[in-house]
């Protein structure tokens, strides 16, 4: 049997991007020879083994032929007759279908250095379309290499669209479906991801909430790029400069959702759009399975994220049972995350990139004052139950109006 290193890590390799997980092909073999030499089997559709030392995966070399719908449509052949080419051509892009053998040497039938040198992200054969899943792969490496300069090849689009046009993508599961959305928001451009999706039509069908805030406008004095899509894109590139939380990220996808409620004699305008935002955060993330992390954080930019705007013009009483809505006293840490989504929505806009945002040290001052004011000096003076909490509320309020006249 031969043995091949092959995909991500001999991508990754030749870009010179640290290598994660290695993947093995074996050529050649059985499972039974497998299992003789002491691998370990974990796949049932196809044979997997992990390796008796490294626990590495090593997967037999297989064919796959189409005879159903969606990704899992596949009758799979694993003989010892599939040879390495063979394997390889059943992959997405060229530039993940190159093998590099136990001598060093690479084998690369399908011109996957070349694509890699020209910075292109290419279809290996016809048989992309057959899996639906591909779309949102080839997007999310687009995301993943965006900042190398790679660009999807204009036929591999061509071939997106038209899987995005039919029923396949229907097929995915909205676990499929998040899992590649939450590696594409660990990208470093996760918005390039999302706009491909939208501009080949596939957007429509895995995430119609934020597909259709394409086209609805926003007021120009507060937003030249006007269309709220755009905005959102710009927003989630903000939020990637400042966090590289992914829960964050997503959180910055969401904070506009509730505008694509807005009839269209209401626009530009979009009163209520923060609160309306919060049911359809709800029900997307139903739907998409997502983990209530993101969806917590991101109900909460949606309810919050223009009281940051308007952070001198809020009363003492505001802010107070704002972060007690946030659970400021508990979590911290994710009200940080609340303030760096708010700051990215102002610097998401057009010619906004570089404009002070003071509210951001206001209310940053705001937080560290009144997280010191505890229910422990008042115990000392002898207060009890609805005594204490009356009195941190108190001064917590005093505090907040002393920093205000501070600030102005």
């Amino acid at each position: 049997m031969q043995v091949f290193l092959v995909g991500g890590a001999v991508r990754d390799n030749l870009l010179n991007i640290a290598v994660k997980d290695r993947d093995w092909l074996v050529v050649g073999s059985t499972p039974e020879e497998m299992l003789s030499q002491g691998y370990q089997q974990v796949g049932k559709d196809f044979p997997v083994f992990l390796h008796p030392k490294t626990k590495e995966e090593y997967a037999l070399a297989r064919t796959e032929q189409k005879q159903g719908n969606g990704y899992t449509g596949f009758i799979c052949d694993f003989s010892q007759a599939i040879s390495l080419e063979d394997d390889l051509a059943r992959r997405d892009l060229t530039i993940n279908a190159i093998a590099l053998d136990q001598e060093d040497q690479l084998h690369d039938p399908y011109n996957g250095v070349k694509d890699l040198n020209d910075k292109i992200l290419r279809h290996v054969s016809p048989a992309f379309s057959e899996d639906p899943l591909r779309v949102l792969r080839v997007a999310r490496f687009a995301a993943k290499l965006n900042y190398l300069g790679f660009k999807i090849a204009d036929d591999t689009l061509d071939l997106m669209r038209l899987i995005s046009i039919g029923e396949e993508l229907d097929c995915l599961t909205p676990e499929r479906v998040w899992i590649e959305t939450e590696k594409a928001l660990n990208t470093p451009n996760p918005e390039v991801y999302f706009k491909i999706l939208h501009d080949i039509g596939a957007l429509k069908t895995i995430m119609p909430e934020l597909d259709r805030l394409w086209g609805v406008p926003n007021p120009k004095l507060w937003h030249p790029e006007i269309d709220t899509g755009i905005h959102t894109m710009m927003v989630l590139a903000q939020s990637s400069q400042l966090s590289g939380s992914s829960v964050l990220r997503f959180a910055a996808l969401c904070h506009d959702l509730g505008k694509g409620l807005t009839p269209q004699e209401c626009w530009p305008s979009h009163h209520g759009h923060e609160k309306a935002g919060i049911n359809v955060i709800n029900s997307m993330c139903k739907r998409l399975k997502v983990p209530n992390q993101y969806r917590e954080l991101a109900v909460l930019v949606s309810e919050f994220h223009c009281h940051f705007h308007k952070a001198f013009e809020l009363r003492a009483e505001t802010w107070l049972k704002v972060f007690d809505r946030c659970d400021l006293w508990r979590k911290p840490d994710r009200f940080e995350q609340i303030m760096l989504a708010s700051y990215a929505d102002f610097k998401g806009r057009k010619d906004f990139e570089n404009k002070t945002y003071p509210q951001l040290d206001y209310v940053k001052e705001l937080v560290v004052e009144t997280q010191k004011i505890t229910a422990k000096e008042f115990v000392q003076q002898g207060l009890k139950g609805l005594e204490i909490k009356a009195a941190i509320t108190q001064k917590r309020l005093e505090s907040i109006d002393k920093i205000k006249a501070k600030f102005h």
